[in-house]
């Protein structure tokens, strides 16, 4: 789940990326714009964007944190869905 907003230069590059980055991996990809969906923002405690979400069967399993490129999203996706699922933010 990529948390974002449409005025973040950042957001626009993952936005760009995880599906090229995530293609064979995820199923779905999820865009939560937070400047329209502020109440999920505060749920989830956003300090920062873009925030991604690593869910798995309903799970969540991690916040991606990794340098912005292909490979590295991949790599870091991968080893994050492998841990045992944890409690959400």
């Amino acid at each position: 789940m990529l948390f974002s907003s449409p005025h973040c230069g950042t957001c626009r590059v993952w936005k760009r990326l995880l599906p090229l980055a995530l293609d064979g991996v995820a199923d779905r990809f999820f865009e939560v714009d937070v400047s329209e969906a502020t109440g999920i923002a505060r749920y989830y405690s956003l300090f920062h964007l873009p925030a991604i979400y690593l869910y798995q069967n309903g799970h969540f399993h991690a916040e991606l944190e990794c340098a912005a490129s292909v490979p590295a999203i991949r790599q870091t996706t991968h080893a994050r869905l492998a841990e045992a699922a944890r409690e959400e933010p």
